[in-house]
């Protein structure tokens, strides 16, 4: 299949998964947490080794094994020929969730690990939650609330120019400008309890340890997401 204008619509949380370092506590952790498993190209193998069968497998399948296309029905093929865009940024262009665990996207080549981060500053909309070895990364919505322990590291990562308010951690601010060039945010601390984050526009990423996967996760739902680009 070549159609760009394809949605792959889930009504429950979804595992993106890609084809560099899954690694075992990631897909662990994702399997209590969502319903359907879709593979982004080579994937999608990485999601039949592990003795699931995949809802889908999406890219341009450059890298995907003749086996593991012999396992899945072809209905299940999504195939996005285009090469201006990552596979990551095929899968979240056309998936819709309400909510997509990325395993596979960190610790093997870094081009692949900054092209998905890249890949969550384009889609500010999607509620994303990228899992690595050590830390998770979300796109800052608008408004975000956590309820974090004390000492909890928070890291911002400016991807443009964005102005973000800051309440509940160590180092707070009414409004911090941060740039990637100029100003970033990282290794501040929670001091317990309640933090809030605003963000006046798209652009910041947030890195959190990942023992607070499900506290990102309840937060992201309740989240405020910026408005649609005009």
């Amino acid at each position: 299949m070549g159609d760009h204008g394809l949605s792959l619509n889930f009504n429950a949380p979804v595992a993106l998964v890609g084809g560099g370092d899954v690694g075992d506590a990631a897909f662990e952790l994702s399997q209590n947490r969502v319903k359907f498993y879709v593979g982004v190209d080579g994937g999608g193998d990485e999601i039949l080794a592990r003795g699931t069968d995949p809802a889908a497998v999406i890219g341009d399948l450059d890298s995907f094994s003749a086996n593991g296309r012999a396992a899945i029905p072809p209905d299940r093929l999504i195939h996005v020929d285009e090469q201006d865009s990552t596979d990551f940024e095929k899968a979240m262009r056309h998936i819709t969730a309400p909510l997509i665990l990325a395993l596979g996207f960190t610790g093997a080549r870094l081009d692949h690990e900054l092209a998905a981060l890249h890949g969550l500053v384009r889609f500010p909309q999607k509620p994303v939650i990228l899992i690595g070895g050590k830390d998770i990364v979300l796109h800052l919505p608008a408004r975000l609330s956590l309820d974090l322990p004390a000492a909890t590291r928070v890291s911002l990562f400016p991807f443009d120019a964005v102005t973000v308010g800051i309440e509940g951690l160590e180092w707070s601010f009414e409004a911090l400008d941060l740039h990637p060039a100029r100003k970033i945010g990282t290794s501040n601390r929670a001091t317990g309890g309640p933090v809030t984050l605003r963000a006046s526009g798209p652009g910041c990423l947030l890195i959190l340890p990942v023992d607070t996967l499900d506290v990102a996760i309840a937060a992201l739902g309740e989240a405020d997401f910026h408005s649609p680009p005009g």
